[in-house]
C-alpha cells in the first residue's frame, strides 16, 4: 500500500506540474524567472490539499474506527473476561474493523501527508535554483528535484523484494 499510494502521488504531481505548465503556458526555457513563481504556488497548493485531506482521512478512518476497536476490547475482554477475536464476542467485527481501518486508512493518511507536503516544499525550494549561470531557467533543472523520490521508490521496491524472498 505504501509503494502505491507514494507512486500515485507521485504521478499525480507529475501531470499536475505538467498540466499547470501548460495552462499557464511556461515554455522549457525562459529568459524570466518570474513565469515560474505562478506555477510553484500551484504546486504549493498541492501539498497544502494533501496536507488537509490526509488531516480529514486521519480523523474519519483512523480515529472513529479506533473508538469502536476500544470500545469492543473494553466489553470484550474486561467486561465479559473473553479473550481477543474471541468469536463469542459480538463486537469482534468492530475490533477487526477498527484495527484495519484504522491503521491502514490512518497510516496511509498520514503517509500520503507527509510525501504531498515534503515533496511540495522542495519542489518550491528547488525552483529557485532552476536559473542557470547566464540566466536562462529550465525546465529540466525544476524536475530533478522529482527525480530523487522516484529513485527512492525504486530503490524501495527492489529492497523490498530481497527481503521478503527469503
Amino acid at each position: 500500500m505504501g509503494f502505491t499510494l507514494v507512486s500515485v502521488s507521485m504521478i499525480v504531481l507529475l501531470i499536475l506540474i505538467y498540466v499547470y505548465k501548460n495552462m499557464m503556458e511556461i515554455e522549457n526555457s525562459s529568459d524570466e524567472k518570474n513565469y515560474y513563481y505562478d506555477l510553484f504556488e500551484a504546486v504549493a497548493g498541492y501539498g497544502l490539499g494533501g496536507s488537509t485531506i490526509a488531516m480529514f482521512a486521519r480523523v474519519g478512518g483512523g480515529i472513529f474506527t479506533k473508538a469502536a476497536d476500544l470500545g469492543s476490547d473494553l466489553v470484550g475482554k474486561i467486561e465479559a473476561g473473553l479473550p481477543e477475536d474471541s468469536p463469542k464476542n459480538p463486537a469482534t467485527i468492530a475490533d477487526n474493523v477498527g484495527d484495519n481501518v484504522g491503521d491502514v486508512a490512518g497510516m496511509s493518511a498520514d503517509l500520503f501527508g507527509s510525501f504531498a507536503e515534503a515533496t511540495c516544499a522542495a519542489l518550491v525550494i528547488g525552483g529557485n535554483s532552476i536559473v542557470d549561470s547566464e540566466g536562462i531557467a529550465h525546465f529540466s533543472t525544476f524536475l530533478f528535484v522529482l527525480m530523487i523520490p522516484a529513485i527512492g521508490i525504486i530503490a524501495s521496491i527492489i529492497v523490498s523484494s530481497l527481503i521478503t524472498e527469503g
